[in-house]
């Protein structure tokens, strides 16, 4: 695979990340198999991989660990995310000092490495001053524990902020951002990708499948058990057909997959080829369960839209739109309606 650089980091990553998510409880619960798939991802050209301590309670992060013994860790781009729930005590969680110096130690010691390339704050946190976890953050690149850090599912506001505290305060800064981005969810065209520009920021887009529904199972005449999964069943707000943002997306998907069919290639690679041909997107990250799934998407590195492709996605999912909100990742506190009422 061509390989891009990360940001202004100089750091070069190839344009298919493999994310670990589905690797443990929440997906694949076999780890010799997670294993064989992370073998079969590196020797296809992928050196980066990124991961969370809150996927599967930190059992993703020990199946990554254990992929990468042999002399594996020092070729691939290791990044790992903290700010979520990881235990019944309430400081287990956040962005604060307190609890990121304490959780990189675990995330070290569950991949089994010394170093994490890029470490980076989940969700932003309006309980926490960003300065406090900048700071904290920097102290972890200069014990040499982390190389890099960034940030995920921020809003653009955010990002400034952070950028800005950082010059104000001498921090290490965000070289990354990791938005939701495919298709189906294109709010971050408005105002994100623009703004990681801006700062010379690296965008790793997190479910460019939609969340499987880029899959091409999604279709109208689709069974109604070929709709139901595991997934579907945990977060029927993003897959239940009753919500009409769902019944949109599977007319939107059904569109898309006959649109990819019509340009000569899956509706995967599609998917796939139109994240990581913005200009401002360094790597789609793809979250397979299965052998079959990472092959089905590794030839999307190699697909080419046309303009013609392109402009016919936008007829069906115009830019800087998203199709159900709920697919964002993460919703402003500003507007519930305890802030929004006295």
């Amino acid at each position: 695979m061509e390989l891009r650089q990360l940001g202004t980091t100089g750091v070069k990553v190839s344009p298919l990340c493999l994310g670990a998510m589905m690797f443990g409880a929440w997906g694949n619960t076999d780890h010799e198999d997670s294993v064989r798939i992370i073998d079969r991802a590196l020797d296809a050209g992928i050196n980066f991989i990124d991961t969370a301590d809150v996927y599967s309670r930190g059992e993703s992060e020990e199946i990554v660990g254990k992929a990468l013994q042999g002399g594996k860790r020092d070729n691939v781009i290791l990044a790992t995310k903290v700010h979520g729930t990881m235990g019944d005590d309430p400081n287990e969680f956040g962005n604060s000092r307190r609890w990121i110096v304490r959780e990189v130690e675990n995330s070290l010691r569950r991949l089994k490495t010394d170093w994490i390339d890029l470490y980076q704050i989940h969700r932003p946190e309006f309980d926490t001053d960003i300065d406090d976890t900048l700071g904290a953050l920097s102290d972890l690149i200069h014990a040499g524990k982390v190389r890099y850090v960034g940030s995920s599912t921020f809003p653009a506001s955010r990002i400034v902020e952070a950028q800005w505290v950082a010059e104000k305060r001498g921090r290490e800064r965000f070289v990354c951002e990791q938005p939701p981005y495919s298709i189906l969810i294109r709010s971050i065209e408005n105002d994100i990708l623009p703004t990681c520009q801006r700062y010379g920021m690296g965008v790793i887009p997190w479910s460019p499948l939609a969340g499987g529904w880029l899959s091409g199972k999604w279709r109208l005449d689709a069974p109604e058990d070929q709709l139901k999964s595991r997934r579907s069943a945990m977060i029927a707000s993003r897959y239940d057909l009753s919500i009409p943002g769902n019944q949109r997306k599977l007319e939107a998907a059904d569109a898309l997959a006959k649109l990819a069919d019509e340009a000569g290639m899956t509706l995967i690679e599609m998917a796939l080829a139109f994240v990581i041909r913005h200009p401002a997107v360094t790597a789609a990250i793809i979250g397979p369960r299965t052998m079959e799934h990472l092959e089905s998407q590794l030839t999307a590195a190699d697909a080419k839209l046309s303009d013609e492709v392109l402009d016919k996605i936008d007829e069906i999912v115009p830019p800087g739109t998203v199709v159900n909100q709920d697919d964002t990742g993460w919703i402003n506190p500003a507007l519930d309606a305890a802030a929004r009422r006295r």
